[in-house]
Formats: C-alpha cells, structure tokens, sequence
C-alpha cells in the first residue's frame, strides 16, 4: 500500500480507531516504531493511502485533527531520533 498520511496513537486507541475504520471500509495499515522510527515508544501509526477528499474529511473529524505526512522512506530522517 502506498502511504500518504499516518496519525500516531496510542496502543489503548488503536483497537477502538481499528473497529471504526473497518466498520466505514477505510483503507489502512498499523506501523509500530520499529516500522516507522519517527513514532515515541508506545504508539502506533494508522496509516493511511492517498484517499478521496470525502472519505479524508470522513477520517479528519474520526481522530479531530489532521494527518501527519508520511516520511520518505528514502529520507535518513526517519531513521534519525
């Protein structure tokens, strides 16, 4: 999956966010830090693709604040603490 935008949460929120986003049919994926190093220990990222501007709108009001940017995977920042 391709992955445009992510929301850091916490290993308690992830199961609730994880039941609503199946329940509408969002697409997503759950990183941990050792997937996505940017991540404080004891998160989790919800990952997300690039997705219709209703359906973002949809998952904005879901968590009340918007995305964070997915970093390039290329980049040696995201590596970097």
């Amino acid at each position: 999956m391709e992955r445009s935008f992510y929301y850091p949460v916490s290993w308690s929120e992830a199961h609730r966010y994880k039941l609503l986003l199946d329940e509408e049919g969002v697409p997503y994926e759950i990183l941990t830090p050792l997937d996505l190093p940017v991540l404080e220990e004891g998160m989790l990222a919800i990952v997300f693709p690039s997705i219709p501007l209703r359906l973002y709108a949809s998952v904005r009001n879901l968590f009340y604040r918007d995305g964070l940017r997915y970093p390039d995977p290329m980049s040696r920042d995201i590596w970097i603490r």
